[in-house]
């Protein structure tokens, strides 16, 4: 559980390998040192540098478990591994891919995987962290989710669907949740500067993985369910939301 200071003592990252979700376990651990699972893809070639870089910020143990986000039929075993060490306090939902914009809404390959990846197996795993944290009695789940999900537009409609589905049950799993004193929250970020975003030009408003962890763990410490990163996005999409069609369309995004 959380300790009288607000620390967790062990936080579970479902994308072992996220520089975002490696950055909140990272932030976590200057507060004090806590057991750490990383559920990772298999034969991922950054999964021994995670382990090594949550090593050198002071977990008191790193567990690495194998997690294939398409394989749904795995995910109770994973799920179940991940908890057999002991209550897991926070679960970070990490996992995710953004292939060729383009290319996706012409690819039926490349769109089916986009959503199964992004939003079916996010909603795999979030109905067994639910299950999990109802037996244990707590739990804290933060959900990544993006601002490319809030109003999904054309230049990118096929991962921002993904991301619209994700962040709508994320929502609705902290509702069925808050009663049992479970936490859900739902992390919006626009651009993050990560590996996965090195090629794309940099947008306006653009952060840096340590602003998303350290925005999030103010968000949980105060029990919020949404968190948008930055803080100003909030603001801009709530405005965007009700740009009419026909004038959204046309707007440089």
């Amino acid at each position: 559980m959380f300790n009288a200071v607000g620390v967790p003592q062990s936080i579970l990252i479902l994308g072992g390998s996220s520089e975002i979700g490696l950055a909140i376990a990272a932030e976590y651990l200057t507060k004090g040192p806590m057991r750490v699972v990383l559920a990772t893809v298999p034969g991922d070639p950054a999964a021994e540098a995670a382990v090594a870089q949550m090593t050198d910020a002071g977990a008191s143990s790193v567990e690495q478990i194998d997690f294939d986000a398409l394989a749904t039929e795995t995910h109770r075993n994973v799920i179940e591994t991940a908890f057999a060490g002991g209550d897991i306090d926070v679960a970070v939902v990490a996992f995710g891919i953004q292939g060729d914009d383009e290319q996706a809404w012409q690819d039926q390959k490349l769109a089916v995987l986009e959503a199964n990846i992004n939003y079916t197996a996010a909603v795999s795993v979030g109905v067994l962290l639910g299950e999990k944290m109802r037996e244990q009695g707590h739990g804290q789940i933060i959900a990544m989710s993006s601002v490319a999900g809030e109003r999904v537009r054309r230049s990118n409609f096929v991962y921002g669907s993904t991301k619209a589905g994700l962040d709508g049950f994320y929502l609705g799993l902290g509702d069925a949740l808050r009663s049992e004193g479970i936490g859900v929250l739902v992390i919006r970020p626009g651009q993050v500067r990560t590996r996965l975003s090195a090629h794309v030009a940099e947008a306006p408003l653009t952060v840096n993985k340590e602003d998303v962890a350290r925005l999030a763990i103010a968000a949980v410490a105060k029990g919020k369910e949404i968190v948008w990163v930055p803080g100003p996005f909030r603001f801009i999409m709530m405005a965007l939301r009700h740009v009419p069609r026909p004038i959204f369309r046309k707007l440089p995004i």
